[in-house]
């Protein structure tokens, strides 16, 4: 099957762009939300759940703005996963909008996957 291309916006009222920068960007910040455990080596950023394993490479990353990480097993074709902290224009307010890829019977566990991730950071950081 083929993966097709979705996004996530998350709202989050009382965000500081430097405290959703961190929790994004990099290893300690990741570890409190995304996955049990981060370490990095050079661009190659290994997530730990429950003692698995899977290594994505850093693909893209603008300060302050986006981050993008493609899976290892998904080199060599489009598919990646980004984190972009975006601005509400009419509120001010800052959103995360995530980006990711899944095939058709795995996009609804996915995406509940995401919330059940944002929901961790949204308590961690407070936002």
């Amino acid at each position: 099957m083929k993966k097709t291309k979705f996004n996530i916006e998350y709202q989050l009222k009382s965000a500081s762009i430097n405290v959703l920068w961190n929790s994004i960007s990099n290893p300690l910040g990741l570890a409190e939300w995304f996955a049990d455990g981060v370490t990095v080596d050079g661009n190659d950023f290994t997530f730990s759940w429950d003692g698995n394993e899977q290594t994505a490479s850093l693909i893209h990353t603008k300060q302050n703005n986006n981050i993008r990480f493609q899976w290892i097993e998904d080199s060599n074709t489009d598919f990646y996963f980004e984190l972009k902290i975006a601005a509400m224009e009419v509120t001010d307010n800052l959103a995360l909008v995530i980006t990711d890829f899944a095939e058709p019977n795995e996009k609804d566990d996915l995406i509940m996957l995401w919330n059940k991730q944002v929901e961790v950071l949204r308590r961690k950081t407070g936002i």
